[in-house]
């Protein structure tokens, strides 16, 4: 199943009408989805953190799993730079080299 990203919405908003309902809801469901994956990003870093040894592994790779998901779902909203995210969540290095990221 392919799915195509949804289309940016600011450029609907900058025509100056309102915003229709279905925009709305739209824009309400993106930010949600933000919130739930930055919600999901703060217990997986606090888990992290909170790791010993034997299973810091494991914690890394459910960290990255949740930063990588997080980004991208900044990106469908429009967000491109992730720089300000990194450093509101004190995203670890660790994680960030486990997303490709140096």
């Amino acid at each position: 199943m392919s799915l195509r990203p949804p289309q940016n919405l600011t450029s609907h908003l900058s025509q100056g009408r309102a915003p229709s309902a279905l925009e709305y809801e739209m824009m309400g469901e993106m930010a949600a989805s933000l919130g739930r994956a930055g919600a999901k990003v703060e217990q997986t870093l606090a888990q992290l953190a909170a790791a010993a040894m034997p299973e810091r592994d494991m914690r890394l790779k459910a960290a990255a799993r949740a930063v990588h998901a997080y980004f991208i779902q900044r990106e469908l909203c429009g967000l491109r730079n992730h720089d300000a995210a990194i450093l509101d969540y004190n995203i670890p290095r660790a994680v960030l080299i486990r997303l490709g990221a140096s």
